[in-house]
């Protein structure tokens, strides 16, 4: 038998020379935020090589195309529509965002 994982989903990627960590997280069942929504807690890390990184990315972008075209899952908007952004004079307010980002 094969240990399986459910995850809710990512809540951090961090770059760190040629290492990519990949920090999996769950809604917890028993804690809750200020607004009683169900807390997201880590589960597991997923270490790759950033080559292997880039793979992943690249197969999961085809396995999107293909929930689009099958009519799964709609995109909302395509990313060369949105307006333009001076990120350079706004501060970062993602708390889960990673530092090497910025």
């Amino acid at each position: 038998m094969t240990n399986e994982l459910y995850a809710d989903g990512i809540s951090e990627i961090t770059v760190t020379g040629t290492i990519v960590r990949i920090d999996l997280m769950s809604l917890s069942a028993t804690e809750r935020d200020a607004n009683n929504n169900p807390k997201p807690v880590f589960r597991q890390r997923i270490i790759m090589p950033v080559d292997a990184f880039a793979n992943a990315v690249d197969l999961m972008q085809k396995a999107l195309g293909g929930l689009v075209e099958a009519g799964a899952v709609r995109r909302i908007g395509d990313i060369q529509q949105l307006p333009a952004v001076d990120t350079a004079s706004q501060p970062q307010t993602s708390a889960n965002a990673s530092p090497n980002f910025n």
